[in-house]
């Protein structure tokens, strides 16, 4: 008996089926059974699940011989499913990578609930990914497991099935099916949540809820948007049926008013000839099983405009529904155009202060700093303004940043809101300004003012003007503002001769180069094992254990997230000696993927605020492109690239020289290979080594731990240029800061 039985129907999804199959039988648990319905679907789709039947033992092809609609296909699935659970996943949407084995843990967690709801993200045809907004009420605090009365909010979710495992003994002793007709999945939902006596949630995207541009039910024009009636009086007919239920009957009230609104109010739902129709019908039906108590046991607070809605509908009164809903949309567009309208006032009061403020004397002590679009405290620019209070406490700082990360900041630096007034008037007057991006495009630097851009970077990928070439990889196409930001530098920091030679000629101007290495790296050089191994234990790495930062880098050519690696085969194979730590890129941190499956040697750290403290905790570094190699060699750790698609990465964006050849450490091209090189050692073995001393007498010339004082001293206590000081140590003079000692071994005796 498997311990899961998805239930797959499929009707005119001939473009996304397979990929929907393959989400369930590429999961990480393998334990199920897929029973795909063909609703005798007119397209290919009866033939692809004929395919995948063929070929993998765990799927069962059920072909109807007419259509019967959503309902009855998942019936017929239902009929022949033999799991612990029941799984429903529509035939255009997928499970998310992990989600089985997230699902079956936290069932186990639970102890075994009737119900377990998840959580799900929308995915729209344009790419973009939007989690579910009420994803809160999914917290997984308190209980693990409870009745609905417990937490009565979940009704208030969207009430659909995909988002559930259900028992299947507990359906069977229920008896519950699915009825024919639109909104079929509303007369399922609400019984099996109200009668459960156990209900559990995880609180992890596991659906991918395709969002079609055409062909969705929910943008289909027709008569069969009435059947919605016929499915709540199913609803009302059981609780009808099940006395100790009826105290459930206002919030189910409620919500069916809320959903007769929400569909009223959609023109892609309903003709226009029906509308009159629809509402005489919602009206009756809202009269019909209305029942004291108001909202009941759902404590959701209702607006007063909703309230007003729902009862002008109970009483049948359409034009003066319609009347409302006229006027609210008219005070809609009016708000919207108040807030346009104070929108642009604000900007014009705000250029005109700025505008004064550039009238009035420079602050020869003021020097502000940014990193990473509005970020927190980081980076290059972080370790600057560190050493700046150190060798010049006279000088004040500010550092521009979202409120969010205002936390973040030392004591002693001002937060600086981007777009306030006190952002604009820091910008007129600071004497230094300092970033390892760009600043505003309408910003005007003055005479006297000194901008110094950092980088973030050894640039592997190609910049500037050399992306002219790859529209596709190009994050704008305005390179001659790119060419006028460049023109108010005054000083590019550059970590190598090889970054200087590509900038200058990438990002061509009047700036003065400073080869002083990268500050944020100074750390590597500073940090004692003392330190590391306090970070090690902050971070959750069990002693005794390989740490393994895992960094990917974005790519140009793909809108989503690319696929990570197989995290628990990784670590399956390498046995209990390691420990992953995994840093997903910038531009995916908002993503509902990237939450990654539990596992006690896997460690999420994409949200940490330090890369380097990340750096100093690990053992070793993989990366595929990204430049943190780049600074990772520094530490003279071993790193290992795994390059698994080079020739995409290479066509799409574009590289500077081809990594294969002068390579940090050892080369994986597939997971397989990445496995081996740590399980034989090859990683820290002598060829890997020497991969990475070139590597380092290459690109860590200036990284002595000594970059940030060379920038103050040249930059804010205009000291000679003739010489950095202090001066650059050589290479083979510097002692990076060592990795957490390895455990010693346990002897054990050997009596005589």
């Amino acid at each position: 008996m498997p311990r899961f039985s998805v239930i797959v129907p499929a009707f005119k999804v001939q473009a996304y089926l397979q990929e929907s199959l393959d989400s369930v039988l590429t999961q990480s648990y393998p334990d199920l059974e897929l029973i795909a319905v063909d609703d005798a679907s007119p397209d290919a789709c009866g033939s692809i699940i004929d395919e995948y039947a063929a070929r993998d033992p765990r799927v069962t092809a059920v072909h109807l011989a007419h259509n019967l609609g959503l309902g009855p296909a998942r019936n017929a699935g239902l009929a022949r499913a033999t799991g612990d659970y029941l799984v429903f996943l529509d035939g255009d949407d997928t499970l998310a990578p992990g989600a089985l084995q997230a699902i079956t843990d936290r069932l186990k967690a639970t102890g075994s609930p009737d119900v377990l709801v998840y959580d799900y993200a929308r995915t729209f045809w344009t790419g973009e990914l939007v989690r579910n907004r009420l994803s809160h009420r999914l917290s997984e605090e308190g209980p693990a497991s409870f009745r609905l009365a417990d937490r009565p909010t979940l009704l208030g979710m969207l009430m659909v099935v995909w988002n559930k495992a259900y028992r299947r003994e507990y359906v069977e002793r229920e008896g519950f099916s699915f009825p024919p007709g639109f909104y079929e999945d509303t007369p399922w939902t609400y019984p099996a949540l109200l009668a459960a006596e156990s209900v559990a949630v995880l609180d992890r995207v596991c659906v991918h809820y395709r969002q079609r541009r055409t062909g969705s039910i929910l943008t289909t024009s027709s008569r069969r948007h009435l059947d919605i009636f016929d499915q709540y009086d199913r609803v009302f007919g059981y609780l009808a049926g099940r006395p100790e239920l009826e105290r459930w009957r206002p919030a189910v009230h409620r919500r069916m008013a809320e959903h007769f609104c929400a569909l009223y109010a959609d023109p892609r739902r309903l003709p226009r000839g029906i509308r009159s129709e629809f509402f005489g019908r919602a009206a009756a039906l809202l009269r019909r099983y209305r029942a004291p108590g108001g909202a009941g046991a759902l404590p959701l607070s209702l607006s007063r405009t909703d309230r007003v809605r729902h009862t002008l509908m109970r009483l049948g009164t359409r034009r003066t529904y319609r009347l409302l809903s006229v006027l609210r949309s008219a005070a809609l567009a009016a708000g919207r155009g108040c807030s346009a309208l104070w929108r642009g006032l604000r900007e014009t009061a705000l250029r005109l202060h700025y505008r004064i403020q550039r009238l009035l004397p420079l602050r020869s002590e003021l020097a502000v700093f940014s990193a990473y679009w509005h970020g927190g405290y980081a980076c290059n620019p972080a370790a600057i303004e560190a050493k700046l209070r150190e060798l010049a406490p006279r000088m004040r700082t500010a550092w521009i940043c979202d409120p969010a990360h205002a936390a973040t900041l030392p004591r002693e630096t001002a937060a600086l809101r981007p777009g306030s007034a006190a952002y604009w008037t820091a910008l007129a007057r600071a004497t230094y300004l300092v970033t390892n991006v760009n600043f505003e495009r309408s910003l005007v630097k003055r005479r006297g003012q000194i901008l110094v851009q950092t980088q973030h970077g050894t640039p592997l990928k190609r910049v500037g003007l050399d992306l002219q070439d790859r529209p596709a990889a190009t994050p704008t196409t305005d390179f001659a503002g790119l060419l006028r930001g460049a023109d108010q530098w005054d000083y590019l920091l550059s970590a190598n001769r090889h970054s200087t030679l590509v900038w200058e000629k990438a990002v061509p101007s009047s700036y003065t180069t400073l080869e002083y290495g990268y500050p944020r790296n100074d750390v590597f050089h500073r940090a004692t094992q003392a330190d590391v191994l306090d970070l090690r234990e902050r971070l959750g790495i069990a002693p005794g254990t390989t740490a393994v930062l895992y960094a990917p880098t974005h790519r140009d050519y793909r809108r989503s997230r690319p696929d990570h690696l197989d995290f628990e085969r990784v670590l399956r194979d390498l046995g209990p000696r390691f420990t992953l730590l995994v840093r997903t890129h910038l531009t995916y941190a908002d993503s509902p993927e990237a939450g990654l499956d539990p596992h006690p040697r896997l460690i999420d750290v994409s949200s940490h605020p330090s890369v380097e403290e990340l750096c100093l905790a690990s053992d070793a570094l993989v990366t595929d492109y990204s430049s943190l190699m780049f600074d990772y060699a520094a530490l003279d750790r071993p790193i290992v690239i795994h390059a698994d698609d080079w020739e995409a990465y290479e066509a799409a964006r574009g590289t500077y020289f081809d990594l294969r050849s002068c390579p940090p450490g050892a080369i994986a091209r597939t997971e397989d290979e990445l496995v081996d090189i740590f399980a034989t050692g090859h990683w820290q073995g002598s060829r890997s080594a020497q991969l990475r001393s070139a590597f380092r007498a290459r690109f860590c010339s200036y990284d002595d731990g000594n970059a940030a004082e060379r920038v103050v001293r040249r930059v804010f206590l205009g000291q000679s240029a003739a010489a950095p000081t202090p001066p650059i140590i050589p290479l083979e003079d510097r002692h990076p800061t060592p990795a957490a000692p390895a455990p010693t071994p346990t002897l054990t005796p050997v009596w005589p």
